[in-house]
């Protein structure tokens, strides 16, 4: 029989540790993603070389520093937006940092299931809407966990413990970081991000100001290759139209890479939810109260109508897929196809499955 808490809780023996299933799956999916982005790397490397070209040494392979000049690129891109990801997140669904002192019985709750799982406990916000729903964001060092106020609300003190132990499932596997990573391509090929605007949220609008710069900046590198005098109409409309083409090509390659990335990303995603089913079951020992939380917050979800095709790197983080938004036209970018998650049947079969075991 698992021992109990000091406050009469019920906790698992031993301790959940990644799941080493996971971990592989991750790492092979990553893989095939990284390949995938090597190959849009080379792809608009091969579109940017006539631009820097007349800025290299005769004899320059401009294909090379090209794709090199967009590795460098992508990278700063990808290290910008994780060290942000989670402040992007948080502002994204209005979630609010609530402290010890007004949410003792939460803190105490995260404080005792992060033990469970050997993490030091995160930081807490909650989401002032009545759409009951949760997401983790961050890694083992530092995470938030996000819940509504629906989600407190509508949830027996058993579930809501099922569903924060879910979420600790998915800081301890890195989930978030990783799925960060995996979409970054299917969500760029969607115009889900804007980075000036995420980065530097009191900037709306900075992306055009930035796009304006950057436009200016290739003219210049241009012009030595362009016919008539530097600002004069022919020149510009030769820039204008050679800018056209790039960006017509590039996203039409940008659509074709990013649609594998999108099958890998979703296949991913449907697997770490059930093992963060089974892993918070086993940390609370209480298999019956996690299937009782996905069958409530089921409920209501079946009463949206915001199962679009729109794959949101936001809504996919979600213990369900229906984001935090009231709105059955509200903003796509809070909103996911339910491909992203296991079916309800495929969960509560998971966790039957987890209850035999305990029990064995």
């Amino acid at each position: 029989m698992s021992p109990s808490t000091s406050d009469g809780h019920t906790s698992a023996v031993i301790g959940p540790t990644a799941d080493k299933s996971l971990v592989r799956e991750m790492a092979a999916a990553l893989a095939l993603v990284v390949t995938i982005d090597v190959v849009a790397v080379a792809a608009f490397g091969y579109l940017v070389a006539p631009w820097v070209e007349p800025l290299l040494p005769s004899g320059t392979p401009s294909v090379l520093v090209g794709g090199v000049a967009i590795v460098a690129v992508t990278g700063v891109f990808l290290l910008v937006h994780l060290r942000y990801a989670r402040l992007g997140v948080l502002a994204a669904v209005g979630a609010k940092t609530v402290s010890e002192s007004t949410h003792p019985n939460l803190h105490a709750r995260i404080t005792r299931l992060a033990a469970q799982f050997d993490l030091r406990p995160p930081e807490l916000a909650v989401v002032d809407t009545d759409v009951p729903n949760s997401l983790a964001v961050g890694g083992p060092r530092a995470s938030t966990v996000v819940i509504s106020r629906g989600l407190i609300d509508d949830l027996s003190d058993d579930e809501l413990d099922a569903v924060l132990a879910h979420e600790l499932a998915h800081v301890k596997n890195r989930d978030a970081t990783v799925m960060t990573l995996a979409s970054v391509l299917p969500a760029l090929a969607n115009g889900e991000y804007s980075t000036s605007d995420s980065v530097i949220p009191s900037m709306s609008g900075a992306h055009y100001l930035i796009g304006a710069i950057g436009l200016f900046v290739l003219y210049v590198m241009a012009t030595p290759r362009l016919s008539g005098t530097a600002f004069g109409g022919s020149s510009l409309g030769e820039f204008l139209l050679v800018v056209g083409f790039t960006l017509l090509l590039g996203g039409v390659l940008l659509g074709l890479l990013a649609a594998p990335a999108v099958v890998l990303t979703r296949r991913l995603s449907r697997r770490r939810e059930l093992v963060a089913d089974t892993a918070g079951a086993r940390a609370t020992g209480d298999p019956a109260a996690m299937a009782g939380a996905i069958r409530a917050l089921a409920g209501e979800e079946r009463t949206r109508r915001d199962l679009r095709s729109t794959a949101s790197t936001l809504s996919g983080l979600c213990f369900l897929p229906h984001g935090f938004s009231t709105d059955d036209e509200g903003d796509e970018k809070a909103t996911i196809a339910t491909q992203t998650h296991p079916s309800v049947e495929d969960r509560l079969e998971n966790l039957r499955t987890v209850t035999a075991t305990l029990e064995s």
